[in-house]
């Protein structure tokens, strides 16, 4: 039973790792992989040629059924919804995914323009390496129907982010100039952290305030964030400079409650795209994976 135990910890981050960028959701996927403990623990490791293989097509397997019901429910969420960070410390997937840009919520958030089959199709060949014949005997179907759907996964991730790139340096210094010019705020200052076509994404699932549709354009984001930060004025606020899924974040604390966590998408020196997780059950699964030590506070 030890042995058993062991095999399955062994590939447990790559199952993680599969799980989470399936749902976006760390608890959804450690609810996958108990299902596939469960299942694992009534199989004969000893009568398998390939562990790993069984282990994978099982966990994918669980993950699609879940996922297929997440979009039913997700196409009744009250305004966009957006992924939620995982621990840093723990559930780590394989070392040489770990600072894959494929980990980041802006990532995550981009899969959700894939169906479910594209998605486990795209992922176990595209970031997970296994060849086409491989993902297709997980999948149960056939080599070229897996080729076909990792080709229409990565033409539909062309056509929603063409521009999707990850540069944590520039991110975080585009993050310290947003929080600059929320000090100090003005139309100008504000308008000139955005390209002309840069889009905002709020998720308060209908609990609280947030914009219920994307926003689009430099002007609209200026105008947006001024009348946040007019909000502001009354409040005791500061920020905090994070890293979460390997890309920097902003921790924002009003009257000493997390408000919300919002991470950029840039190019060059402007930011291309905002995104706000302002849903309280999302931020409080949040804070209990986040620790602030070693975090930077930026007033």
């Amino acid at each position: 039973m030890d042995s058993h135990t062991d095999l399955f910890q062994q590939h447990r981050p790559r199952l993680f790792g599969l799980a989470y960028r399936m749902l976006g959701v760390p608890a959804d996927a450690e609810d996958v992989l108990h299902d596939a403990w469960l299942r694992w623990q009534s199989q004969d490791a000893a009568a398998l040629d390939d562990p790993e293989a069984w282990l994978v097509t099982v966990t994918t397997h669980i993950a699609l059924d879940r996922l297929r019901r997440a979009k039913a429910e997700r196409a009744h969420y009250s305004g966009p919804w957006l992924p939620e960070p995982m621990s840093e410390t723990a559930n780590s997937p394989d070392a040489e995914l770990e600072n894959s840009e494929t980990l980041t919520l802006s990532f995550l958030l981009l899969l959700e323009r894939l169906s479910p089959d594209e998605r486990a199709a795209f992922l176990l060949h595209d970031v997970f390496d296994y060849s086409h014949a491989e993902a297709a005997a997980m999948l149960g179907i056939e080599e070229d129907a897996c080729r076909q759907r990792v080709h229409r996964a990565k033409a539909r991730l062309r056509e929603g982010r063409p521009r999707f790139s990850v540069d944590a340096h520039a991110q975080r210094r585009m993050l310290e100039r947003f929080v600059a010019a929320m000090a100090k705020p003005s139309l100008e200052s504000l308008r000139a952290l955005f390209a002309e076509d840069a889009i905002a994404i709020s998720d308060g699932g209908g609990v609280v305030r947030a914009i219920l549709r994307p926003l689009h354009g430099a002007d609209r984001l200026a105008r947006l964030y001024m009348q946040i930060a007019s909000n502001l004025r009354p409040h005791k606020y500061r920020y905090e400079m994070v890293t979460l899924n390997n890309a920097p974040a902003l921790l924002m604390w009003v009257d000493d409650t997390l408000s919300s966590v919002v991470w950029v998408e840039c190019e060059g020196e402007r930011i291309t795209a905002m995104h706000g997780l302002r849903h309280p059950d999302k931020l409080a699964r949040l804070l209990a994976v986040t620790k602030s030590a070693g975090s930077a506070s930026l007033h």
